[in-house]
């Protein structure tokens, strides 16, 4: 085993090296100055679409439920344990790289967006796209989406499976002393109660959880924020200076360079928001729309939503504390930043957060996953799919943590590099679409 877990190690600092790391950033930017910096202009129509509902057109739920699914998916221990993951590797200077990687992102999530709406089709279990279909039908390279649907439904037992229920086993553990088995038998029912109705129960679903989950977590930190204001400015000074200077050891913390702030920043980010994965399109495929752009916008807000919003919270609720400078292990980090302020209470929201985010992205990466195995090999093995998937959480509980993250970043990593290659050769179409929306009055 040990064997195998340094294998997947080596893999995955190979994959989320330099180039990775400057194509996915380089992708959003080049997006960014095509689209004439789309996101920032058009974020309040954005925001708009999210609550409109076109009724008369193709789809399974509307623009709010595919902006739940999606976001069930990324808002997840990502967005807790990845930003004290970050931090804790890459210094205060992080989450620097996580905002840039969020704000070029918002122009990667719409093209992907736009490109799953365009290419997608009608199948017996309702609407499919993603990143699959554009790279078939739009990028002539079936070969490519078919690669591109392997990583995925592998990945999903990473990113969306494995890693989710092994924070929150171990989570539940120190907090709760619960053994992780248990937290894994209990998020192995749970979460195989929801998936069999597939994206319609889905949708329902997460369209009454997610925004109950965010709006408590975010609520809780703003409250902690407000009781330790005189610390905001000094987080604030962390992450600015030490984006572009080394980190200097301090009590626990044992420093950070440069290349460490980016690297983990824009590896963590891209954890949490996945924008360029070429995950959240596949949701946003089954969206009820008669306008590619209309729902790439919407499916834009997630990124903005889960990075800037959420994982800010969670970064500024740890630097605005001590407890990153003693040396305490990532996967608690938040929570004893947390309790600094509001003692057990502080410890016990995190942990409700972190099971909540959890479930809601289990719920969400299966959709992914099933939709990959579907373009692979036909509407009657989503069943299958769904059975090994529900099983495997309880796998996941009780894993290394380390193995989980490694297998996790290689997946990702595997996944970016068809979807980014889509994104390249199609942008003139997305150039296209965006500019007949914007001519038209709406």
């Amino acid at each position: 085993m040990q064997t195998f877990e340094a294998i997947i190690s080596t893999l995955s600092g190979w994959v989320w090296g330099p180039p990775m790391l400057t194509l996915l950033v380089g992708t959003g930017l080049y997006l960014t100055i095509l689209l004439k910096g789309m996101q920032f202009r058009a974020l309040p129509l954005a925001f708009k679409l999210i609550f409109r509902k076109d009724h008369h057109h193709e789809g399974d739920i509307t623009h709010f439920a595919a902006l739940m699914t999606a976001l069930a998916a990324t808002v997840g221990i990502g967005n807790i344990v990845g930003v004290a993951t970050a931090i804790t590797l890459g210094g205060p200077g992080a989450v620097f790289w996580m905002w840039m990687t969020g704000l070029v992102g918002m122009a990667t999530k719409y093209s992907e967006a736009v490109l799953a709406m365009k290419y997608r089709e009608k199948g017996p279990h309702g609407m499919r796209g993603g990143p699959m279909y554009y790279l078939a039908k739009g990028a002539g390279l079936p070969w490519l989406g078919t690669i591109f649907a392997v990583f995925t439904a592998c990945a999903a037992f990473g990113i969306g499976n494995m890693t989710q229920a092994n924070a929150t086993a171990k989570i539940f553990e120190s907090t709760f002393h619960i053994a992780p088995y248990i937290t894994g038998w209990v998020l192995m029912i749970l979460t195989g109660a929801v998936i069999l109705g597939g994206i319609k129960s889905i949708g329902k679903f997460t369209s009454f959880l997610v925004p109950f989950m965010i709006v408590g977590y975010v609520g809780t930190s703003l409250v902690v924020l407000f009781i330790n204001a005189d610390q905001i400015p000094n987080a604030f000074g962390l992450i600015f200076s030490n984006a572009f200077s080394p980190a200097s050891a301090t009590g626990g913390f044992a420093g950070a360079t440069i290349a460490a702030a980016m690297r983990y920043g824009i590896a963590r980010g891209v954890f949490s928001n996945e924008s360029g994965l070429g995950s959240a399109p596949i949701a946003a495929a089954a969206a009820r729309t008669g306008d590619p752009v209309k729902q790439a916008l919407v499916s834009m807000t997630q990124t903005f939503i889960d990075t800037l919003v959420v994982c800010t919270m969670t970064a500024l609720i740890i630097l605005t504390a001590t407890s990153w400078t003693h040396g305490i292990s990532a996967s608690e980090l938040t929570s004893a930043s947390m309790a600094e302020t509001l003692g057990d209470t502080g410890k016990i929201i995190v942990a409700i957060s972190t099971a909540l985010f959890a479930y809601s992205t289990l719920i969400g990466w299966n959709y992914y996953g099933e939709k990959a195995v579907e373009y692979l090999f036909g509407s009657k093995s989503i069943a299958i799919y769904r059975v090994v998937f529900t099983a495997a959480v309880i796998v996941g509980a009780t894993m290394s943590l380390e193995l989980v993250w490694n297998f996790s970043d290689l997946m990702n990593g595997m996944m970016a590099i068809p979807n980014l290659i889509g994104l390249l050769l199609l942008s003139k179409v997305v150039k296209a679409e965006t500019d007949r929306f914007f001519s038209e009055k709406h």
